[in-house]
C-alpha cells in the first residue's frame, strides 16, 4: 500500500492521472513517470477487470497508488477490484447518503461493511498476510465518491460526514452537464456547485478531487484546498504524442 489515505489525512496534495487505454503497457511507463497515484477507469476506459489486474500487476513496482473507478456502486463490481489489490475505489454517479453507503458497504469486511471475505486473492498475497490485510484495510482503502450529479449537491454534508466516505471528487463534465453549463467551468453555477463541494468536505474533515484537463488551472483548484488532483490520461499524452510528432514530421517535409 503507498498509504495515499493517510498522505491526504495529513493534508498532502496528491497528483495523479486517469488510466483510460486499458494496457498494462501504459500503466506501467505513467506509473513511472513521477505522479503520487492513478486512476484505472473501467467506468469508461477500454479495459475490463481482468485488464485491471494486469495494471495493478505493472503497477506494484512504481510508487503510485492505484485507485480504481467501478462502473457502479454494487458491493461484486467494488470488492472484486479491492481483492486484486487496489488500495482505493472511486463510484461515479452519485445521488444521496443512500448510495454513498452502498460504496462504503462494499469497501469494508464485517461490521463495516458487506466485503465478502476471500483470503487467496492477491490483495492478501495470496493468503499469507489476510490478517493484517484485514486489520489495516479500515485506514488504509480509500473511498471517493464522485460528485457529478444535481441531486448529490443538496445532500453534500450527509454523505461528506459518512464513515467511509474519504474524498468528494468532483466529475466537471458530468457535473456541469447535468447543471446545463456543459464545459462552461468559470460559469457561476458551476463555481458555486464547486465551493459547495469543497466546503462540505472541509466541516467533515474530509478530503476534496477534481479532474481537470489544461495543467495551467492547478493553482485555482489547489489554492481551494482541493488535494486529489488529476489531470491527463494515458490515451491523451499517447494521442497528444504521435499529433505532436506527426505535426513536426510533415512540416519538416514540406520545407
Amino acid at each position: 500500500m503507498k498509504n495515499l489515505k493517510k498522505r491526504l489525512q495529513q493534508g498532502e496534495t496528491l497528483n495523479g492521472c486517469w488510466l483510460n487505454l486499458g494496457s498494462s503497457l501504459t500503466a506501467e511507463i505513467v506509473g513511472q513517470a513521477g505522479f503520487d497515484w492513478v486512476l484505472i477507469d473501467l467506468e469508461h476506459g477500454a479495459g475490463s477487470e481482468k485488464d485491471a489486474l494486469y495494471q495493478l500487476q505493472a503497477l506494484a513496482h512504481t510508487s503510485v497508488g492505484t485507485i480504481v473507478r467501478v462502473e457502479s456502486a454494487e458491493s461484486q463490481r467494488i470488492h472484486r477490484v479491492l481483492d486484486m489489490g487496489a488500495e482505493g475505489i472511486m463510484c461515479p454517479k452519485i445521488k444521496n447518503q443512500d448510495d454513498a453507503q452502498k460504496v462504503v458497504n462494499g469497501l469494508h469486511y464485517p461490521p463495516h461493511g458487506n466485503r465478502g471475505v476471500a483470503k487467496m486473492v492477491r490483495a492478501t498475497n495470496f493468503a499469507q498476510n489476510f490478517n493484517q490485510y484485514y486489520e489495516a484495510s479500515r485506514d488504509t482503502i480509500l473511498g471517493v465518491v464522485q460528485i457529478e450529479t444535481k441531486e448529490v449537491l443538496n445532500h453534500l454534508d450527509a454523505v461528506a460526514n459518512m464513515d467511509g466516505v474519504d474524498v468528494l471528487f468532483i466529475g466537471p463534465a458530468d457535473l456541469s452537464m447535468e447543471l446545463g453549463i456543459f464545459g462552461q467551468f468559470d460559469h457561476p453555477r458551476f463555481k458555486e456547485a464547486l465551493h459547495k463541494t469543497v466546503n462540505a468536505a472541509k466541516r467533515a474533515g474530509k478530503a476534496t478531487g477534481i479532474l481537470f484537463f489544461n495543467p495551467d488551472d492547478y493553482k485555482t483548484y489547489h489554492d481551494l484546498g482541493i488535494q486529489l488532483i488529476a489531470c491527463g490520461a494515458d490515451a491523451t499524452f499517447v494521442a497528444e504524442g504521435a499529433r505532436n510528432m506527426a505535426k513536426k514530421l510533415n512540416e519538416a517535409r514540406s520545407k
